[in-house]
């Protein structure tokens, strides 16, 4: 098999709280008229997966891909049955639904699913003002809750956090969340679109839901609730790199990774790797080159880089997103404590001290 940078079909979801931020405030192309709320950059959820669009391997699925290659493809002798990571631009212009999606174990137990969804929001725009509801605050119990879901009251219970541009939030599966309006995200996370939420609507069209299935959404969230988690935003943390360039890791943990990497117009970004890294691009267009081709970037679009592959350098100016499957310690702990932060600082990051 000759391996290459994979451009991939992309699901485009019109829900309710889109707007038009993808193509207007990130300058994403040959996106459709109207409403816009998240572009599935790689995708292998049920009935939502992608295909590859260019190349030899034109037409095929991710999930044949990810069946047939697993090596070439994934790396590390990752085995599974969907490709790993899901990634979106999320445009939030209006509010998402308050909602949780469920850990893995009870995707497992109550969904009949592999795995549950943990994810991450790392925050691209923001206006002055926006806020998030993450987690419920300590001491709220579940009736409490279930209540307070019942009267749409949000803030009674939730914690309310500033939204700023740069800044991610990994969130846990089984945490209680919204954003928006007016934020623009790209998310990584578990491959999984399991969600419950509170909302007396559908999010697909707005449509009312009638009070039956609206109550049975409740008990199912509070099912799935997990109360301890309470995760921040966090800045990321920087690492060395080569003059004029810049690599900050957003957030790690046990499911993914995301960098963000930089560099002006006398450096590249250079990522050695063996795990399918996705690329995606938050700046403006760029070349990537791998195994001694170029492939052209161009704005809000994104590339999934076989592991088989093995280095990617894009020449500056760049300004992009990497997301992969870590080695937790040899890509963050080391890494970080060679640059001289101590495991606080290490956990704004994510769950990735190590197990005792």
């Amino acid at each position: 098999m000759h391996w290459y940078p994979l451009t991939l079909t992309t699901p485009v979801k019109p829900h309710v709280f889109g707007g038009r931020a993808i193509p207007e405030r990130l300058g994403r192309t040959g996106l459709p008229d109207g409403r816009i709320a998240e572009t599935w950059e790689v995708s292998d959820v049920e009935r939502e997966g992608a295909r590859v669009e260019d190349g030899p391997l034109a037409g095929v699925s991710l999930r044949r891909l990810t069946r047939e290659h697993p090596d070439a493809l994934v790396g590390r002798g990752w085995r599974g049955p969907r490709f790993p990571l899901l990634t979106k631009f999320i445009d939030a212009t209006g509010p998402l639904p308050v909602h949780l999606h469920a850990d893995d174990a009870d995707a497992r137990h109550l969904e009949g699913e592999p795995n549950g969804k943990t994810e991450a929001w790392h925050v691209l725009d923001a206006v002055p003002g926006a806020t998030a509801l993450v987690g419920v605050r300590a001491g709220v119990d579940r009736e409490r809750l279930r209540q307070a879901l019942l009267d749409q009251d949000f803030d009674a219970v939730m914690r309310r956090l500033p939204v700023r541009a740069g800044e991610t939030l990994y969130v846990p599966a089984g945490t209680l969340h919204s954003f928006g309006p007016g934020t623009l995200v790209y998310e990584i996370e578990q491959t999984s679109d399991l969600q419950e939420h509170a909302m007396r609507h559908r999010m697909e069209d707005g449509g009312a839901l009638d009070d039956g299935e609206w109550r049975a959404n409740i008990e199912a969230l509070l099912r799935q609730w997990k109360p301890e988690h309470r995760p921040d935003f966090a800045p990321g943390l920087r690492l060395p790199d080569r003059d004029d360039a810049e690599r900050v890791i957003l957030c790690a943990g046990p499911y993914f990774a995301l960098e963000r990497r930089r560099a002006g117009s006398t450096a590249s970004v250079v990522h050695a790797f063996d795990t399918a890294v996705v690329l995606s691009n938050a700046g403006g267009p760029v070349t990537v080159v791998c195994a001694g081709r170029s492939w052209e970037l161009d704005r809000g679009r994104t590339l999934l880089l076989p592991a088989a592959l093995g280095r990617v350098e894009i020449p500056g100016p760049a300004d992009v997103l990497l997301g992969y499957l870590p080695d937790l310690d040899r890509d963050i702990r080391v890494p970080l404590a060679a640059a001289g932060y101590g495991p606080a600082a290490s956990a704004t990051l994510g769950p990735v001290a190590p197990a005792r």
